[in-house]
């Protein structure tokens, strides 16, 4: 498993370990589900009913331990990249994700994202979260000559792009993380 978590805010156990799983498969969503499904016993796996948190707290763990890999990046075919973020928070705050969608500029999906970001989690934070997570990622699988960020977020736009500084508290880190993968590309 590699070693290169992105930051979260404050997770359940639960939470934690699944956290963990995603970033030893590149935080990719499909890759993450087959293997902790493949690794929950019984008919069903993780979506049986009858699947105890338990169950699935030893199964991560037998994850962790076994080593993960990330999927192979398919290519773009284009030098023109699209990524596609958005966090939300139930509650606001309260359990929050975030999740990024690449694409190449003919359509084709290059990766689908996903990651917890926190039990009590404002949506801006998990907003930064998404684009971070997708930044982070495409920086790692692809070197775009041209990107394209397509993200509903005013406040983090208005940050971000508008030269305002970071107005949620907490979003500092986030925002220099952001700042500084856009300067590399």
């Amino acid at each position: 498993m590699t070693d290169n978590r992105l930051p979260a805010e404050h997770l359940s156990p639960l939470a934690t370990l699944v956290d963990g799983v995603l970033a030893g498969v590149g935080y990719e969503m499909a890759a993450a589900t087959d293997a902790i499904n493949d690794a929950v016993p019984g008919y069903g796996g993780l979506f049986d009913p009858a699947t105890t948190p338990s169950e699935l707290r030893r199964a991560l763990e037998s994850l962790l331990a076994s080593g993960l890999a990330r999927p192979s990046a398919p290519e773009p075919t284009s030098d023109t990249l699209i990524l596609y973020v958005d966090g939300s928070s139930r509650g606001n705050p309260g359990p929050a994700g975030a999740g990024a969608v690449i694409m190449d500029a003919a359509g084709e999906e290059l990766a689908r994202l996903g990651r917890p970001v926190g039990s009590k989690t404002g949506n801006n934070t998990a907003e930064y979260i998404a684009l971070q997570l997708g930044l982070s990622e495409l920086l790692v699988r692809y070197e775009p000559r041209r990107l394209e960020v397509r993200i509903d977020s005013m406040t983090v736009i208005r940050d971000v792009w508008g030269g305002d500084d970071p107005t949620e508290p907490g979003v500092k880190t986030y925002s220099e993380a952001v700042t500084a993968a856009l300067s590399s590309i």
